[in-house]
């Protein structure tokens, strides 16, 4: 049966161990006594520290967005398996090319391992506590290099940044020679340890016939190879509050250094000073007669935004709000999926008993009332256009071309002016022109409209009458 150990028992105990030390043994009471006091403690509370990197996936407190599990792709991959002219294509084609990290990468011989279509592993506390036993080689938008590519038969191996293993770690160690004359190793080492990382790319049954495009798609949730720039690089492992924030050059409260100099740049002037026990670095952006900004930052993290506007009152600001949302607590998932604007290709169809009709294109403001609104006949109202109906071809007068000239006789024919000669091709054939509408010879009407006989509404002297008259 336990008992529970009471003072009072080792009374006689310790003044044994007294007596001991008086005989040369002066170290068996404090032994004895430390490990009296180490045993209590043991069973009073049980630490555990994990550093192998392979903690449960969950943990007491919510993990960092960028260490949770990835959204899989969904990219259509042949049942076709990967032959030898593809795979040296993949090869070139992967070979030293540049991307963007969209997760950090840690240091270390084993890496991260993506499923192909899949989940990553690890993932959650897992994933942060093998950043944090072996590293950090690439944060987020780094700038990462694919400096060997390793084809497996159900696997691809990616060393990024010269890859976590140096190039000789066992010939490095290795010397030749007999008795003092000992050589250098064989190969020379320059005393640099690798910072690079590794990636795997795992497919299940074995590697299928695919193209560079498609390996660019599956690594996509981890590496972008996009043509961005550092800042487009960084803000898109952000969520889409805290990018359109930094685009916008404003600083919230819980972004770190970084975030902060992605969005303002470097600050005007820096100030540190002591906020009771706390150390505070002030960090100034803008000068008078602009709008200036204080950002108070205790280590890493903004803790007090304050903004002064000329003229009007300070504005303060203390509450975090990137926490949240590096957190991916629901509460932050909503907030961002409300930001979430659909777009529709081509035409959208509308239901008349349904959806009213859509209004037409104005240059007014929204909300705008223009004059004309009020009475729909008005001048600059638009209205349906309606368009001339189609007419068939053998009806007479469709075509210009094909209409007779009328005749001089015809009630709707046009005659010629007074004193003006019909044209030959308007002059009906065996028919004369009167001798009252001829011209004398040799006295032609003349051309300017000022002296036309025809113009001024008198009639042509008959002939043989005498112009002097």
């Amino acid at each position: 049966m336990k008992r529970p150990l009471a003072l009072d028992s080792l009374r006689p105990v310790f003044h044994t161990a007294t007596q001991v030390t008086c005989r040369g043994l002066r170290w068996v009471a404090p032994v004895f006594a430390l490990g009296v006091l180490l045993a209590g403690f043991s069973a009073a509370q049980v630490l555990t520290i994990d550093t192998s990197g392979k903690g449960p996936a969950t943990a007491n407190g919510p993990v960092d967005r960028q260490f949770m599990q990835i959204t899989p792709t969904h990219v259509a991959l042949s049942k076709t398996p990967l032959d030898v002219k593809t795979k040296l294509a993949i090869v070139r084609t992967m070979q030293a090319e540049q991307g963007f990290a969209m997760r950090p990468f840690p240091a270390g011989h084993k890496g991260l391992t993506l499923v192909a279509n899949g989940d990553l592993s690890p993932a959650g506390e897992a994933y942060l506590n093998m950043v944090v036993s072996n590293g950090l080689s690439a944060k987020p938008g780094g700038r990462l290099v694919v400096t060997d590519v390793k084809i497996d038969h159900n696997k691809m191996i990616f060393d990024l940044n010269d890859g976590p293993d140096a190039k000789h770690r066992f010939l490095r160690h290795v010397q030749i020679g007999m008795g003092p004359d000992i050589t250098n190793p064989v190969v020379a080492d320059d005393g640099q340890e690798p910072v690079g990382s590794r990636l795997t790319l795992a497919f299940k049954g074995g590697i299928p016939e695919l193209t560079g495009d498609q390996v660019k798609a599956l690594l996509a949730p981890l590496i972008s190879f996009d043509v961005k720039t550092p800042v487009q690089a960084y803000t898109d492992t952000l969520p889409k509050p805290l990018k359109e924030a930094i685009l916008n050059h404003q600083v919230l409260v819980g972004m770190n250094t970084e975030m902060v100099m992605f969005s303002k740049g470097q600050p005007v002037n820096k100030i540190r000073e002591m906020d009771g026990q706390m150390p505070v670095e002030i960090w100034m952006y803008g000068r008078p007669p602009e709008t200036v900004d204080f950002v108070r930052i205790n280590g890493n993290r903004v803790i007090r935004v304050e903004i002064a506007p000329v003229g009007q009152p300070m504005q303060v600001f203390t509450k975090d709000v990137v926490t949240p949302m590096l957190q991916g607590t629901p509460a932050a998932v909503e907030a961002e999926n409300q930001n979430v604007h659909i777009i529709h290709e081509g035409d959208v169809e509308r239901d008349p008993n349904k959806e009213a009709p859509a209004a037409p294109p104005t240059l007014a403001a929204p909300g705008e009332k223009l004059p004309t609104d009020s009475n729909p006949n008005a001048a600059g109202q638009m209205k349906p256009v309606h368009f001339p109906k189609q007419q068939p071809d053998n009806q007479p007068g469709v075509n210009p071309d094909d209409q007779q000239p009328a005749s001089s006789g015809g009630s709707g024919g046009s005659q010629p002016a007074a004193g003006q000669q019909a044209p030959a091709s308007q002059q009906p054939a065996g028919q004369q022109v009167p001798a009252s509408q001829q011209q004398p010879a040799g006295n032609s009407a003349p051309t300017g409209s000022g002296s036309s006989t025809g113009s001024s509404g008198q009639s042509a002297p008959p002939a043989g009458a005498d112009s002097g008259h």
